[in-house]
C-alpha cells in the first residue's frame, strides 16, 4: 500500500470520526435546548407555582416528644429507625398504645413503623380533628369569602376520606396534603405494592375520578383487582409533587426531598413483617424511586412513562430489586429528552437499550396515564410481578427481556 493511500484512509477515518463527534454534540445540544425550551416555555407561570417540600418529622412531634406519661422516651419521630419504633410499640399493650394514639394523632398517624391497624385509627382522629377545624372556618367572620369557600372544600374532601371502609395509612394536612391509602389487607396479604405517582398530585388529585388510571389511588384499585385479593397496594403520595411542567419536573429537587421519605415508608412496612414490597413508579415518581433505591427494601421496582431515574444503568442505582420499565409508544413522555445537562433532565432512559431494565410490554396501553388499564398487557404484566414472591420469577404475561438492540431511546423517532 502507498503512502499516498494510507493518507487518504487516515484523511476519511479523521472524517468520519468528526462527523460522528459532530453528531453526538448536536444531539446533546439539541436535547439540552429542548429541555431548556420546555422549562423556559412555562417559566412565567411556573415560577409561581414552584413548590415548597414538606420534610421532616410529622405534625405534633414537639408534643409528642415532650410526652413523658409513658414512663418512658418516645421514639423520635425524625431519628428513630422504623425498626426501633416497630420494636417500642411491640413492647406496649394494646391500651397503650391507643392512649398514644389519642394523644398525638398526626404523629402516630404517620410514624413509620407504628402498627398498621393503629395509624388507621389515628388518622381517622386527625381527619376529623381537621373537619371539624375547617368547619369552624367555614362560618369564622373574621376571614373573607374566599377561605370560607377553602374550608368548605376541605370539609368535603376530609368527609369523603372519613368514608367506612378506607383504609388511611398515612395523612398530612401541610402544605397540598399528602396521603397514603391502602387497598386490600395489608395485615395479612402475601404481597404486597407501593405506587409512588408523579407531578400534579396531592390530597385533592390522589382519587380524583378524572383520568381514573393516572392517579395513584386509580393505579392501586385496578393493580389490586388484577392480583387478587392477597395482595395489598398501597396508593402513597408522601411527598411534595411538582405542580404542570417547569423548573420543578425539570430537576430533580423535589425528588430528592422524597426519596428519603419514601425509603422510610417502605422501612416502616418490612419491620412490621410485611414482604418486600414491589414498587411501581410513575413519570416524576420514577426520579424518587431512582434517588431512594439505595435504601428501598423493595423486591422490583418498576418505572413507567419515566423521563429517567438519575442513574445511566441499574447498576448504578445500587439495589438488589429486580428493575422493570414500560413505555408505549403513544406516551408524550417520549419526547422528552434523556439528558442531565446543568441540573435540568433524569438521566438515561429506563426503557431504552443499555440501561439494562426488564422490558414490560406496554403495546396496548394508551398514552402516558393509560398503564393500568384493565386489558392492557402492561397491567397484566404489572399483575404478574405484584403477586409474585421475591425471588421467584412472574408467573405469566411478562418475558423479563432487557429492551431489545433496536428499541428507540426517548427522543428518537422515526
Amino acid at each position: 500500500m502507498g503512502l499516498r493511500s494510507q493518507e487518504s484512509r487516515r484523511s476519511r477515518r479523521s472524517t468520519r470520526s468528526r462527523g460522528n463527534w459532530k453528531a453526538r454534540s448536536k444531539r446533546t445540544l439539541i436535547a439540552a435546548a429542548l429541555t431548556t425550551t420546555v422549562v423556559a416555555g412555562t417559566t412565567g407561570w411556573a415560577v409561581g407555582n414552584e413548590q415548597q417540600p414538606i420534610t421532616g418529622p410529622p405534625p405534633g412531634t414537639h408534643a409528642w416528644r415532650a410526652d413523658h406519661t409513658q414512663g418512658v422516651e418516645l421514639p423520635d419521630p425524625a431519628t428513630a429507625p422504623p425498626a426501633r419504633v416497630a420494636a417500642f410499640f411491640g413492647s406496649l399493650s394494646d391500651a397503650r398504645q391507643r392512649e398514644l394514639a389519642e394523644r398525638h394523632p398526626s404523629v402516630v398517624g404517620n410514624l413509620d413503623g407504628a402498627p398498621i391497624s393503629l395509624r388507621y385509627e389515628a388518622n381517622s382522629l386527625s381527619l376529623k380533628a381537621e373537619r371539624d377545624r375547617e368547619r369552624a372556618r367555614a362560618s369564622d367572620p373574621g376571614l373573607t369569602q374566599q377561605d370560607h369557600e377553602r374550608a368548605r372544600s376541605l370539609v368535603a374532601r376530609y368527609e369523603e376520606l372519613l368514608d367506612p371502609g378506607r383504609r388511611i395509612l398515612a395523612f398530612d394536612p401541610r402544605g397540598r396534603g399528602q396521603i397514603a391509602e391502602v387497598y386490600g389487607d395489608l395485615a395479612s396479604a402475601d404481597r404486597v405494592s407501593v405506587v409512588v405517582p408523579g407531578s400534579d398530585i396531592d390530597l385533592s388529585t390522589f382519587d380524583r375520578s378524572k383520568d381514573q388510571y393516572g392517579t395513584p389511588a386509580g393505579m392501586a384499585r385496578s393493580l389490586h383487582a388484577a392480583a387478587g385479593d392477597r395482595t395489598a397496594v398501597v396508593a402513597w403520595v408522601g411527598y411534595t409533587t411538582p405542580v404542570g411542567l417547569g423548573p420543578d419536573a425539570a430537576t430533580g429537587r423535589l425528588a430528592e426531598a422524597g426519596a428519603p421519605r419514601l425509603a422510610r415508608f417502605v422501612q416502616g412496612l418490612t419491620a412490621l413483617g410485611a414482604p418486600r414490597p414491589a414498587v411501581f413508579c410513575h413519570s416524576y415518581g420514577s426520579v424518587v424511586c431512582g434517588l431512594a433505591a439505595p435504601k428501598l427494601p423493595a423486591s422490583d421496582l418498576v418505572v413507567l412513562g419515566s423521563p429517567g431515574m438519575r442513574a445511566d444503568s441499574v447498576s448504578d442505582l445500587h439495589t438488589t430489586a429486580r428493575v422493570w420499565a414500560a413505555r408505549d409508544d403513544s406516551d408524550w413522555i417520549g419526547d422528552v429528552p434523556n439528558v442531565e445537562l446543568f441540573g435540568l433532565g433524569h438521566g438515561a432512559d429506563p426503557a431504552g437499550p443499555g440501561f439494562g431494565a426488564r422490558r414490560v410490554p406496554a403495546e396496548r396501553a394508551e398514552g402516558h396515564t393509560g398503564y393500568f388499564a384493565p386489558g392492557t398487557d402492561s397491567l397484566q404484566a404489572f399483575a404478574a410481578i405484584a403477586r409474585t414472591p421475591s425471588g421467584t420469577t412472574p408467573d405469566s404475561g411478562i418475558d423479563g427481556s432487557e429492551p431489545t438492540a433496536g428499541a428507540r431511546p426517548i427522543g428518537e423517532r422515526s
